[in-house]
């Protein structure tokens, strides 16, 4: 294998690309702050509807992810993470006519647009992240990106929580008791006014920062040949992507861990309204979620692969994850939230352990299959809004576990015998 560029340029490599999970973590756990919020301006009706939010985010990885993989075999890795930091921004502009509309679809459009720049960054950054050193340490190098994205995660929804969501409950029952249309309109224009300056500076941010990636000395790392068959074996014999089980088991095992990801995190304060807890306190559930997965993310750091494996962390990962969802679904009110939290913790080291267990030997066939995975972050579309809808008709703590515990049980599968299908054959 070539000398990996983390050797050859220091630690330069993994500081560039910790800014840009800093940013995946900044944008993406907005969406926490945006289900309440967007509820509320846009007058939706329910909350499966808001739950479009979700929805209308992570669905931008399943339609671009492979397109993205064809844009950074032209560009490269380094330009296309430039590329894709403007096409964010692109989607926060979209924000500002969003808001003084207040069009919940143009919300969305935004979201969608977003979401696509996301989708071209992570297609590139996570096989960089996974390949510019050792393949067997790549959990390690993950859960540093991992501790950028979540502690942007953790301080998003504060500090949107607290520009937007500034004395929500109060408002809430204003919008709620106002019977003047003009008065509601006139509340609602100036709640929806909120996230203007915010996602202006946001759009201002990211084309700066693709111009300090464009020139950045963050080398430009050929995956196919970084990411070849271990011990001289080649991956010539195969002629497409989809004959690496190990590749599709794993597509399906990403899909499912992002959706109960989500669910913890972006959910969670949805769940937590559910029980009665007012949205002053409900707005901050998704920082709680995310200080769980940090604590877990720098367990990852000390402990791979050191004191235990990715894989073995993985399979801990998910039995933790069947018990946190089963404390949730025996207890209530704020002890349930708090198991609902915790599953923050079980789902720290999936990430990590997932996507470099799944793209393991390759080869030329690494964009096509780091995109595969990146569409696999749909699940986030598909789990909240599926919660969404079904806690309108049955308990939503029922709901909540039949959603999350067959989640767990086949990211189980995977991290015992999944990953292995069809390596002995390699």
């Amino acid at each position: 294998m070539p000398q990996s560029a983390a050797t050859s340029q220091g630690s330069k490599p993994i500081v560039i690309i910790g800014a840009l999970f800093f940013i995946f973590g900044f944008v993406t756990w907005l969406n926490g702050t945006l289900i309440p919020f967007l509820k509320l301006a846009c007058n939706l009706k329910s909350d499966a509807q808001a739950f479009f939010v979700t929805f209308a985010f992570y669905m931008a990885y399943f339609f671009l992810a492979i397109p993205s993989s064809g844009i950074l075999r032209k560009t490269g890795l380094k330009n296309g993470m430039g590329l894709g930091l403007l096409v964010m921004a692109v989607g926060a502009v979209i924000f500002v006519p969003a808001a003084n509309s207040r069009s919940f679809g143009l919300f969305l459009t935004g979201l969608f647009v977003q979401g696509a720049g996301l989708s071209l960054l992570q297609t590139a950054s996570n096989p960089y992240i996974s390949i510019v050193g050792p393949i067997e340490s790549a959990a390690q190098r993950i859960s540093i990106m991992g501790i950028c994205n979540k502690f942007a995660g953790i301080l998003s929804p504060i500090i949107l929580g607290a520009i937007v969501l500034k004395d929500a409950t109060g408002l809430e029952t204003k919008i709620a008791s106002a019977t003047d249309s003009a008065v509601k309109n006139e509340l609602l224009n100036e709640l929806s006014g909120r996230v203007v300056v915010p996602y202006l500076v946001m759009a201002a941010v990211l084309v700066v920062l693709a111009v300090w990636i464009k020139n950045s000395a963050l080398p430009d790392i050929d995956a196919s040949a970084a990411n070849a068959q271990p011990e001289g074996k080649s991956e010539s014999g195969k002629s497409s992507v989809f004959q690496f089980p190990h590749l599709l088991l794993g597509v399906i095992c990403l899909f499912l861990y992002v959706g109960v990801e989500v669910m913890a995190g972006d959910a969670i304060g949805i769940y937590g309204k559910s029980f009665g807890i007012p949205l002053d306190e409900a707005k901050y559930f998704t920082s709680i979620t995310l200080v769980a997965m940090l604590i877990g993310y720098v367990a990852g750091i000390i402990a791979i692969p050191k004191y235990i494996s990715q894989e073995a962390s993985l399979t801990v990962s998910a039995i933790l994850g069947i018990v946190f969802a089963l404390g949730a679904l025996l207890t209530k009110g704020y002890v349930s939230v708090g198991f609902v939290a915790a599953l923050g913790l079980a789902n720290a080291l999936m990430w990590p352990a997932i996507f470099p267990m799944a793209i393991r030997g390759l080869g030329k066939f690494t964009e096509l299959g780091s995109a595969l995975l990146i569409m696999g972050i749909a699940g986030g579309a598909i789990l909240p809004l599926a919660f969404g809808h079904f806690k309108a008709m049955y308990d939503f703590q029922w709901v909540f576990f039949l959603l999350m515990a067959p989640c767990y049980l086949y990211i189980l599968y995977y991290s015992v015998s999944g990953h292995k299908a069809g390596l002995k054959r390699i």
